[in-house]
């Protein structure tokens, strides 16, 4: 199975601005920054919450806690991922008890990944609530989880595949539609 890029539905702009507009929108639905604390998911969602982050530091001159969360060892899909699966770390260095928890994630898809942040997140205390941003909602979700901020919305079919590019993991930001080929 390989991969070709069909098309990029976004620059390292556009991602800009997509994160800019979920920062505003994080401000206005928790009516500002008090209590709230983001958590982005290994590996791509970290940076993009530390980049919401500096984004509601510019706006509201607050700078807010960011943890990463590691869910490896959560996934349902564990065994079928490798016999030795890499695990990262998990760094929350706050307490997340009573706190408005932002999730963030690179891209939804079946909501299997959000499913086991959440249980990840819940074994390090218990938030007042936890929304979930992402900056890619691809669909066909498998599992009953919407998210409360979407920088694009991006239909796509089951063969296709969309890869987020980030500059702090992969030197370059953009978002690519690619379809799976046989070869």
């Amino acid at each position: 199975m390989q991969l070709r890029d069909k098309h990029k539905l976004m620059d390292e702009m556009d991602i800009k601005r997509a994160l800019t507009r979920i920062a505003h929108e994080i401000i206005e639905k928790n009516k500002g920054t008090e209590n709230v604390a983001l958590v982005g998911i290994q590996r791509r969602g970290a940076p993009i919450a530390e980049r919401i982050a500096a984004r509601i530091a510019e706006i509201e001159g607050v700078q807010l806690p960011v943890g990463i969360l590691d869910i490896t060892l959560y996934r349902d899909d564990l065994t079928l991922l490798s016999s030795q699966p890499l695990v990262h770390r998990t760094e929350v260095n706050f307490n997340i008890n009573q706190k408005n928890i932002v999730l963030v994630d690179d891209v939804l898809y079946t909501g299997r990944t959000v499913r086991a942040a959440l249980d990840a997140l819940i074994d390090l205390g218990r938030p007042k609530s936890i929304q979930l941003a992402v900056l890619i909602d691809r669909g066909h979700r498998e599992l009953p989880i919407k998210a409360d901020y979407i920088g694009k919305n991006v239909p796509t079919s089951r063969q296709e595949s969309v890869s987020v590019m980030i500059q702090e993991v992969d030197g370059r930001d953009e978002v690519v539609i690619q379809e799976v080929v046989d070869g």
